[in-house]
């Protein structure tokens, strides 16, 4: 589409950031512009879609709610921030989106990972930016970059890297390094050894999955599964398959996480991958005196944005206790210049963005990533999320590698 002057603007994001990152930003650098979030009950989201703000602002499941608003809303620009949550071309989000942007608008789509996991991420978003570019079908792009090695199990063909280049392209790309003068990043372990009830735990279920693996071959999603519950472990709570919490002593992990807390310089962000540790570990730091604010699916915008901003500007909170996919993009956290990892994630592109919100713009600090380890897995994780390994396609050997040992 061949326009001149944009004059209306839908911004697509995170629910996390429309207020702490968009929101914010726009009214420092686009004071001539008016901005307003369609976040709530449908009556009014709808009556901001229909409104006269030139920068409407909302978030990735909140679309389909108001799609004929916004197709007809006049916007002549669609900005996707974290774009990779359409990557998967096969989900009722992408499917409204290509309806949305096939009614002559422009589209931006925004991601410092668009293949993270795998070469298959950049497909969604080809086909949805330049569709010209993507194969028709999805099985057709997979055969272009991909091997398959066993039923489940498929890794990147040597030319996947230039595959994906050419497949996004007329796409810019900056590096950090070239447009930031940021301080360097350290990253360190802390040992946090399981107790001896969480080692009978961990070594039995490790029995149950070799069982379950006998003779049969296990896909990466049940592998992912049963990693995650040795992943619980690790963290102090299990859950069952009846939803009960099974909880551990874990002291140790409570220890090293306090004396990181305890040797920093400025504030920490703690990223927890489960619920129940979360809970656990906020809990725990209230009684050392330390103040720490939870940052999860289950806090409300208008509170995450107060917390984000309390955090940045005031002196407490101390720490904010996260779970990854609830903040992992967007947000900028520069008040802190430590990140604790309480556990590893499955995602590189998650663990890459976390760590991001403390080593952007406004980082005056040396920042340093801190992971608590204490089992096998954990240390395998780490391992290959920093390397910037495909997971997706390394989770099997992993997962074999483990019930093995």
């Amino acid at each position: 589409m061949l326009r001149g002057e944009i004059n209306r603007v839908l911004v697509v994001c995170p629910l996390s950031i429309m207020q702490a990152a968009w929101q914010a930003d726009l009214f420092k650098f686009a004071v001539h512009r008016t901005v307003d979030v369609a976040y709530g009950e449908r009556s009014k989201r709808k009556a901001i879609i229909n409104g006269l703000a030139d920068f409407v602002i909302i978030n990735f499941d909140g679309v389909k709610i108001v799609e004929d608003e916004i197709i007809n809303g006049g916007f002549d620009l669609i900005i996707i921030d974290e774009a990779n949550a359409y990557k998967n071309s096969r989900t009722e989000r992408f499917k409204v989106m290509r309806k949305i942007v096939s009614h002559d608008k422009w589209l931006w789509m925004m991601t410092g990972t668009p293949a993270a996991q795998s070469p298959l991420d950049a497909y969604g978003l080809a086909k949805l930016c330049i569709p010209a570019r993507a194969p028709t079908l999805y099985s057709t792009y997979r055969d272009m970059v991909m091997y398959q090695l066993t039923r489940f199990k498929w890794i990147p063909k040597p030319n996947a890297v230039a595959a994906v280049h050419e497949l996004l392209q007329p796409a810019i790309r900056f590096e950090k390094k070239d447009c930031l003068d940021l301080p360097d990043v350290t990253h360190t372990s802390r040992f946090a050894p399981l107790s001896a009830q969480q080692l009978k735990y961990y070594q039995q279920l490790k029995k149950e999955m070799l069982i379950e693996a006998a003779g049969e071959e296990v896909s990466a999603v049940n592998a992912a599964a049963n990693l995650n519950k040795l992943l619980q472990i690790a963290c102090g709570a299990v859950y069952t398959d009846t939803k009960n919490v099974i909880e551990f002593d874990v002291s140790d992990r409570l220890n090293a996480v306090t004396e990181v807390i305890n040797e920093a310089s400025h504030k920490v962000l703690v990223f927890v991958p489960f619920t129940h540790a979360l809970e656990m570990l906020k809990e725990y730091l209230t009684k050392q005196g330390v103040t720490a604010e939870i940052i999860n699916g289950n806090v409300s915008v208008t509170k995450r944005t107060d917390i984000f901003k309390r955090f940045q500007e005031d002196v407490e909170p101390r720490v904010l206790l996260i779970q990854p996919q609830a903040a992992a993009h967007g947000v900028t956290l520069t008040a802190a210049n430590v990140v604790i990892w309480y556990a590893p994630v499955t995602s590189s592109e998650t663990y890459l963005q976390a760590n991001a919100r403390v080593h952007r713009q406004g980082q005056k600090n040396p920042v340093t990533v801190v992971h608590i380890e204490g089992s096998p897995v954990e240390a395998s994780l780490y391992k290959m999320l920093q390397q910037k390994l495909d997971l997706h396609s390394q989770i099997i050997d992993l997962y074999n590698g483990e019930i093995n040992s």
